[in-house]
């Protein structure tokens, strides 16, 4: 170990696509090597620094935490190539000796990134001056300052940068890197760089410019750099690494390498032994909340708990007088009492201020609240506070699931905004603690299997549609989804990989590039909060979008103490906000939901008829199912049901056993009787982590700390400590009478049932936002549809919207278009109707609506198309967005058709730009309005018939992504019930899987495929009036009905239901035929119903002429009926009909609506 080589210059994959060195391999190589430190000095970033520290830490390594900085070659802020000899940007290799080099290379990368950058993250020497103070500089690799020059022979100018460097940093704080890869240029300048040493007194110091783990890893470096740049492995004019040595060598290696320089060798260990400084990994730095007046942290903290406890205090005395709430006001107190106690001891006063202080900042402004997730509904304080809305105490929620004294970490409280308005919500964090305190965070898109496979397929050169067949092979989520899962579990891609060469190449290649860093981006939620600049703590990154975050993601963040915060967008309370709004529009009251009956029976029928859709997290298929099973009463029914539907439960049989427990009560047995008051609730079944934590404080005298241990030990199956807490378990459950047989069972059930259980707290919260939404759709049932079909319009998902629309229709809810003079910007109420809003409506922007309204207000409404023209301005209403809203139907109310309006687009226009060019030019205002005379519209456009209904519905889906006036199978309805088996809506992934189903409905769009034979293929989606699935056509079928594979086209379909990777629904079509064809060819009977009283010769002799017409195949039923009698008779001669629509419009018409059925 004394003579170990120490590893100075070292990139990982955090050195985004010029390093694929993963943290894990680097300590655990370094260890095997018996280097007792490294260093990480990636590309002008320190990402990896708080991972690699504490990896390094687990191995016993002493983590060295650098940078290969860019140095700009004149200031940073100039923003222009390097003249003559001048480069772009130098590098300069970083080491942090102390804590106040660490702060300085914080304001360094960060200056670098806000300041200076230019094609790379640069410093320049006047900020290397300011912040010098606890660094170790190294010259770098040949693209260092010194290197450069003396590579092209400049030895005075080499001389100068060296000395400038030694000036900026210091004596012993500047050292010359010697570096060896088999590269001519470095063995050319090694004399150079020994001669200055000599001249300047510099030490010098061997590194190896490491980039991967082993030589053989050259390769997938070399594909890493071929992704960052663009290029293809066989380009010859790429930026690539001309030696296979930028490995992680031995000692031995650099011995033999460097043997003539043993000084350099020696220094790589001195150099260490400077290097001290180290993560803050315990203790925590939280904002600075500042209490009103003379207060202390404390006091105030205790005041707001007090006061919140006060005012929830009437709720919980109403409960507990009506029995719904078993609970006393002295156990409130005492839990009160314990909490502020634990949280003081702590030192958490101020995180908590912190969290109230925003929330309650947030709904003063009108912003939505969520009603709390996660184990902060455990605290009775969070509900005090009003961080969360379930009463921890009436549901059993403990607070030592949210905050265990034993193990003190920083709460974790996340928070749910409305979606619209969670920006607001971090302008006003900003603002008050101030914009250098205050940033959002950092994460890392890393390759999954499919996307290193596509990203090592592009640059390989192989043909695009062979990698995505590869690619496509790959399972898209579960156990199997990496390259290596798939190739034991793909049949198809295992003998793909051991017979084809090439394809075996491209995975070996894409399974080293699984898993690497791929780019940063910003977390969907997280910011940091910091007492004081953020770059006293950590390094800022901004993006080329101009975003600034962290350069440390959450965990790290949080590992080092700082304050993070999740603040979630939620759609679900976007929705909630807007119905509210739509009700009190409507009604002049606004809702408190925070107030409703939890005992609603018009909310329980939602959920028991599984009428869920739009219901927060109980809208799924599968979950509408438990719904209608198990037919909840109360709202600890929606916290079970919440928590037992998941994957483990599900295919556990728990959730399955939970139904019947319900039904049969008599199924309901306890090994012993302390445990039926905790599974009581549960019927006998351990659901939630809380009541593993309680089994083990009755029945085995746990505290509630050591309980929260227990059930971490067992969620995360620690075999060590399982064991250790098997045994203590056992032993508290014998001193508490229960025999070591019984104990040792119950133990066991624990363990099955805790692998599977969920945390209440979260699960009562949802529930309880759940059962909110469940509430509007049971009382407000417009005004919620309204809401939701605002929320799938501004995320463009028409599946979902036309799964709604069908709902509306079901409940009687008309939907009125979009209209000019009635639609607001979003859906809206009218009496008990929806109309559609101008959003909706596609190529129409935000900036337009507005605009268009406001004018609207203004004249008191668009009386005729002229209202509209007269203050036409051509910025705001283009010529797409006039087409699309004629194509909607919203003109319609302008008094004429949309095939004439759509021909007078043109002339609309060149009218509106003349009164626009004269508004310009004070005409108006001198002339009059008659400056600019309206036009004569063309006799040929007044006398145009409106377009088909096919054209109008064809147009309306185009730019509402929607059928509206009608829909192509509505001329169907009635035959389609006997045709098909299920609708799409019904169908249920789980119940229907791999079963035959047959559909109809019209083709949205289709995709051409090819399978790794070359055979073609095809999927399309396939819309009926409930919704719309996904089917694909492989080859056999689709060379059999190809034809009739048309967007547009309605079809009848006959195949097996599947689910694809994401567990959505599709078909795997097996027959398919015309709609028209299907309706016929597939009749078995036609029954036509006659009555006896109007039968004469004249019904006879049309009712003949009509069978005549439509010969066929179908047997022909008459149905006789009268007052009091009523017989089925098959036709003279077993007549056989052709059922098409034609024949049955004619038979309906001699006999009247609904005379004739056509049974399939």
């Amino acid at each position: 170990m004394d003579n170990a080589f120490i590893h100075l210059h070292v990139h990982s994959e955090y050195s985004i696509l010029d390093g694929c060195l993963r943290l894990t391999d680097l300590v655990e190589t370094v260890s095997k090597y018996n280097m007792p430190a490294v260093a990480l000095t990636d590309h002008g970033n320190i990402f990896g620094a708080v991972e690699f520290f504490k990896a390094a830490k687990k191995q016993g390594l002493k983590p060295i935490i650098g940078c290969e900085v860019y140095v700009a070659p004149r200031s940073r802020f100039d923003k222009k190539p390097g003249n003559g000899d001048e480069t772009n940007n130098y590098h300069l290799l970083l080491l942090v000796k102390d804590e106040k080099g660490y702060r300085n290379l914080c304001r360094l990368l960060t200056s670098a990134y806000l300041e200076g950058f230019y094609y790379r993250p640069r410093i320049d020497k006047e900020i290397l001056r300011e912040c010098s103070a606890g660094l170790i500089a190294l010259s770098s690799c040949l693209k260092g300052e010194v290197n450069d020059y003396l590579v092209k022979e400049m030895e005075d100018r080499a001389e100068q940068a060296a000395r400038e460097y030694l000036e900026i940093f210091g004596e012993e704080n500047f050292y010359l890197e010697l570096q060896d890869h088999g590269l001519p240029e470095q063995k050319k300048i090694i004399p150079g760089i020994v001669a200055l040493s000599k001249k300047l007194g510099l030490p010098l110091v061997a590194t190896n410019d490491v980039h991967f783990l082993k030589k053989e890893d050259a390769q997938i470096q070399d594909v890493l750099l071929c992704i960052q740049t663009g290029k293809k492995l066989s380009d010859t004019d790429r930026m690539h690494f001309s030696s296979d040595q930028f490995y992680l060598k031995s000692t031995e290696e650099m011995r033999e390498l460097f043997r003539d320089y043993p000084e350099a060798l020696s220094n790589t260990r001195h150099l260490a032994a400077r290097c001290n400084f180290e993560f803050p990994l315990t203790g925590h730095f939280l904002p600075n909340f500042q209490a009103p007046g003379q207060q202390n942290l404390r006091d105030y903290f205790e005041e707001v708990v007090r006061r919140g406890f006060e005012q929830r205090l009437p709720g919980i005395e109403e409960k507990i007088s009506r029995g719904v709430n078993p609970h006393t006001l002295e156990e409130y107190q005492l839990r009160l009492d314990r909490e502020i106690k634990l949280i003081e001891q702590m030192g958490f006063e101020g995180y908590f201020l912190v969290v109230w202080d925003l929330i309650s900042a947030a709904r003063k402004k009108g912003i939505p609240v969520g009603p709390g997730r996660g184990s902060a509904a455990g605290s009775l304080i969070a509900y005090c506070l009003g961080i969360t809305q379930i009463d921890p105490i009436e549901y059993d929620l403990l607070f030592e699931r949210f905050l265990n004294p034993e193990r003190i970490s920083l709460p974790d409280i996340d928070i749910d905004f409305c979606g619209r308005r969670r920006q607001e919500v971090i302008d006003y964090v900003t603002e008050k603690y101030g914009q250098e305190n205050v940033c959002q965070i950092i994460t890392f898109g890393t390759m999954a299997a499919r996307q290193a496979i596509r990203d090592a397929g592009r640059v390989m050169e192989i043909p695009l549609n062979e990698v995505d067949r590869v690619a496509k092979l790959i399972p898209a989520q579960g156990p199997d989804a990496s390259i290596e899962g798939a190739l034991k579990s793909v049949p198809e891609l295992k003998d793909l990989y051991q017979k084809n060469e090439r394809i075996a190449r491209l995975l070996d290649i894409a399974r080293k590039l699984e898993g690497q860093v791929r780019h940063p981006s910003i977390h969907a939620a997280g910011i940091v909060i910091t007492p004081r600049p953020l770059v006293e703590f950590i390094p800022l990154y901004q993006s080329n979008k101009g975003e600034i975050t962290t350069q440390f993601p959450m965990g790290d963040i949080e590992a080092i103490g700082l304050l993070k915060m999740d603040i979630l967008g939620l759609r679900n309370l976007t929705v909630i906000t807007d119905a509210l709004d739509l009700i009190e529009k409507d009604t002049g009251q606004k809702p408190d939901l925070d107030k409703i009956p939890l005992d609603d029976p018009a909310t329980f029928e939602v959920f028991k008829q599984g009428r869920t859709n739009g219901v927060f997290q109980f809208e799924s298929y599968g979950m509408k199912d438990l719904l209608r099973n198990f037919k909840p009463e109360e709202f600890r029914d929606l916290i079970a049901l919440n928590a037992l539907y998941r994957p483990g439960p599900l295919k556990s049989g728990m959730t399955a056993e939970f139904v019947q427990r319900k039904h049969h009560p008599e199924k309901v047995s306890y090994e012993v009787p302390q445990l039926e008051p905790i599974l009581k609730e549960t019927r006998g079944i351990i659901v939630y982590q809380e009541q593993v934590m309680r089994l083990a404080t009755v029945l085995a005298g746990f505290t509630m700390a050591e309980a929260d241990l227990l059930r971490k030990a067992m969620g995360k199956k620690i075999k060590e400590m399982m064991k250790a807490q098997r045994e203590k378990f056992i032993q508290g459950c014998k001193k508490n009478g229960i025999h070591q047989s019984r104990a040792e069972k119950i133990f066991d059930q624990i363990v099955q049932f805790a692998e599977y259980g969920f945390n209440k707290s979260h699960s009562a919260a949802y529930a309880y936002l759940a059962y909110q939404t469940a509430y509007l759709k049971a009382h407000y049932p417009v005004h919620f549809l309204a809401a939701l079909l605002t929320s799938e319009a501004e995320k463009g998902d028409t599946s979902q919207m036309v799964k709604y629309l069908n709902e509306c229709r079901e409940l009687g809810i008309p939907i009125l278009p979009p209209d000019i003079n009635r639609s607001s910007y979003h859906f809206s109420v009218e009496g008990q109707q929806i109309r559609i809003g101008l959003a909706a409506i596609k190529n129409v922007g935000e900036n337009t609506i507005q605009e268009l309204i406001a004018l609207r207000e203004k004249k008191g409404g668009f009386k005729n198309l002229f209202d509209l023209f007269d203050e036409y301005d051509s910025r705001i209403l283009n010529r797409k967005a006039l087409e699309s809203l004629v194509k909607a139907g919203a003109l319609d109310s302008l008094g004429w058709k949309r095939s004439q309006l759509f021909q007078l687009i043109d002339v609309l226009i060149e009218y509106g730009h003349q009164r626009q060019k004269a508004r310009e030019e004070k005409s108006i205002s001198l002339f009059g309005d008659e400056c600019v005379r309206r036009p004569d519209f063309p006799p040929e456009v007044l006398a145009l018939n409106e377009w088909n209904e096919e054209t109008l519905l064809t147009y309306e889906k185009e730019v509402l992504g929607t059928y509206l006036s009608s829909h192509p199978l509505a001329r169907y309805r009635k035959r389609l019930a006997n045709l098909v088996s299920h609708s799409v809506e019904a169908l249920d992934p789980e119940e229907d899987f791999d079963r035959e189903v047959r559909l109809c409905g019209i083709i949205i769009s289709v995709k051409l495929l090819k399978t790794r034979k070359e055979e073609r293929m095809a999927s399309f989606v396939l819309e009926d009036l409930s919704g719309q699935v996904d089917v694909t056509v492989f080859p056999e079928a689709y060379n059999k009905f190809n034809p009739y594979l048309k967007e547009g086209q309605l079809i009848w379909l006959k195949g097996r239901m599947a689910t694809d990777n994401f567990e959505a629904r599709k078909i795997l079509a097996s027959q398919i035929m015309p709609l028209t064809e299907a309706l016929e060819k597939l009749a078995r009977k036609t029954v036509v119903r006659v009555q006896l009283d109007s039968l004469d010769e004249d019904f006879i002799l049309r009712m003949k002429d009509i069978l005549e017409s439509f010969p066929g195949d179908c047997p022909l039923y008459l149905q006789l009926e009268n007052s009091s009698t009523c017989c089925l008779v098959q036709s003279a001669e077993a007549q056989s009909v052709r059922p098409s629509e034609e024949f049955i419009e004619r038979m309906e018409e001699l006999f009247g609506p609904g005379s004739v059925l056509v049974e399939y």
